[in-house]
């Protein structure tokens, strides 16, 4: 099976209700788009995007900081177990096309910075600004942006 493309979704564990809602509708665009879903796998922003990418039928990869699959969320369709801690983190960018930063502290913005490093597009839903990444204001612009960009 041939996937239209690799994204990696970064983004904080901690959110409230409407970024939630937000990110299981942009998990619910991949899948229609034959995306294939990087993400850490736990909580949050991921345990949300991996949901709407498992409506969607599509398919999510978590890399998962520890050695443990108690970390992964329900939706999550294939775990991978790294080991690393917040090493892992490196390991989401250099797995994409293009990324999408929703939400998230400090461990988001490592994410950010690494694949800004790696010359990889980064899109920015209610998270840091800083130079570099695409700012989107909703759900829609962000689809847009993503779609031309792969185009």
């Amino acid at each position: 099976m041939g996937f239209a493309a690799r994204i990696a979704v970064f983004g904080g564990r901690d959110i409230d209700k409407d970024t939630y809602n937000d990110t299981v509708e942009i998990g619910k665009f991949l899948a229609k788009e034959n995306f294939l879903v990087f993400c850490g796998g736990g909580e949050g922003v991921m345990e949300a995007i991996c949901k709407g990418v498992s409506i969607g039928n599509g398919i999510s990869i978590g890399l998962l900081k520890g050695d443990n699959l108690d970390e992964s969320n329900k939706y999550l369709t294939i775990p991978i177990l790294t080991n690393m801690g917040i090493t892992r983190n490196a390991l989401l960018p250099l797995n994409c096309d293009v990324a999408i930063a929703i939400a998230g502290n400090y461990g988001t913005l490592s994410e950010i910075a690494y694949g800004l490093q790696l010359e990889i597009p980064v899109f920015g839903y209610n998270t840091w600004d800083i130079p570099g990444v695409i700012s989107v204001n909703n759900v829609n612009d962000l689809i847009i942006k993503v779609k031309k960009t792969l185009q």
